[in-house]
């Protein structure tokens, strides 16, 4: 029989689903000023406090008008200026316009302004006549138009991005009330696993997963606590396990999974807490463990993860597997998963029918706009060359078989956590 028919494996669907349902979203919130707010998830509705304009203002340099005083004449004289955050002030007599400039408050009365590319000037008199006709509001942004007061503008659970904070800064509001992030541990084992910058002896290869786990944890929101490496060694993973558990909500490994002899994780997990699942119908990563490390003293209960040690599987099965958990944990309700696009494929990829086959691949629209994707070459877990060059990964159906040229398949474009 096939390795990738072997029986007991749990579908991915199932997995995420056991998953999520055995978490609850953390509840604990705290203040925080709008410029280190970035990445935290609020804690509750945001309405606006204010309308936004706060006023009628210019939206370009030119002339206020009243739109009835330049139909029986197209040359008004300029009677003042209104600039942003100095505007006009006093009478604005009939039969006259004001300078004005982009943000400063419109005068009273008026109902167009004209942007002074269309505007002709000698002396103190502005002439108009190509800027004829006008329409009413003409270049002017109103009161609320942007939000009004009381709106809301950010649900509960939303997590706040780059493109939040200047819009948050309008309305004035200083700080932010969001819950607090997910907290969690993570640790490489192995003996063969050696820092970098120190030379490798035979059998030796330098701990890479650790870096792709750090800068993914923060890039979901989290907050990242590296243990380190552990040995082989069941009393110092042990420890590390107690660590974790004392520290962080989630505990998360990076080999150790597997059933070789100096595989420790499960005997430690069965012996500290509780095992969920520990193999998963998918391909790379199907040494994934899921279960909880229960507390002995007045810390509590951490969620437990264990990834492959393969390179490709464990970034894979942190992005599919553990990133929903952190999301629902860190009450993120607006996060979802990148969407499946169909694509022609343009070059084969074998396949065995049994497991959810994840693979890397380069993705292009072609010009008529149809989505093609061509594998990245080397689909080995331990390839990571492959993920680099990537821009998706092409999802292969659990029973399918070898894909051929021409056929459809589906794609998973990479998230900005790839990138950025």
């Amino acid at each position: 029989m096939d390795s990738c028919t072997t029986p007991g494996l749990m579908p991915i669907d199932d997995a995420l689903a056991n998953m999520l349902k055995s978490i609850a979203p953390i509840n604990a919130t705290t203040n925080k000023p709008l410029a280190d707010s970035i990445g935290y998830v609020l804690a509750q509705d945001l309405h606006s406090p204010i309308n936004v304009p706060p006023f009628d203002n210019s939206a370009m340099d030119g002339y206020a008008v009243r739109i009835d005083d330049l139909t029986e004449t197209t040359t008004l004289t300029i009677a003042g200026k209104s600039f942003a955050g100095i505007p006009f002030q006093g009478q604005w007599p009939i039969g006259s316009c004001i300078r004005i400039m982009t943000g400063a408050k419109i005068p009273q009365g008026c109902d167009a302004v004209i942007m002074q590319e269309q505007v002709s000037v000698k002396a103190d008199d502005a002439d108009f006549s190509q800027a004829l006709p006008l329409r009413d509001q003409q270049n002017i942004r109103s009161l609320g138009e942007d939000i009004k007061q009381s709106n809301l503008v950010l649900p509960k659970g939303h997590r706040l991005t780059p493109r939040d904070i200047p819009m948050i800064a309008t309305l004035g509001i200083p700080t932010l009330t969001v819950l607090n992030k997910p907290k969690v541990a993570f640790f490489s084992t192995g003996d063969e696993l050696k820092p970098l910058g120190t030379e490798l002896k035979e059998g030796e290869i330098y701990d890479s997963n650790r870096y792709g786990i750090k800068i993914m944890l923060e890039k979901f929101g989290c907050e990242a606590i590296d243990l380190g490496v552990i040995t082989d060694d069941k009393e110092q993973l042990r420890q590390a396990f107690i660590r974790g558990q004392q520290q962080a909500d989630v505990v998360i490994t990076s080999g150790g999974v597997s059933v070789g002899e100096a595989d420790y994780t499960k005997i430690i997990l069965e012996e500290l807490g509780q095992i969920g699942f520990w193999k998963i119908a998918m391909k790379p990563g199907k040494p994934f463990a899921f279960g909880k490390l229960i507390a002995t003293d007045n810390t509590s209960d951490a969620i437990f993860c264990g990834l492959p040690g393969n390179p490709v599987s464990a970034i894979l099965t942190l992005y599919i597997l553990v990133q929903p958990l952190l999301a629902k944990l860190a009450g993120h309700s607006d996060w979802k998963p990148q969407p499946i696009i169909p694509a022609k494929a343009l070059t084969p990829f074998n396949k065995f029918p049994g497991r959810t086959d994840f693979q890397r691949g380069i993705y292009s629209i072609n010009e008529d706009g149809q989505f093609e994707v061509s594998s990245t070459g080397n689909q080995s877990s331990g390839a990571f060359r492959s993920m680099s060059i990537a821009n998706c990964f092409i999802i292969l159906e659990r029973e399918r078989g070898k894909v051929e040229v021409g056929e459809t398949v589906h794609i998973q474009q990479f998230a900005p956590v790839f990138y950025s």
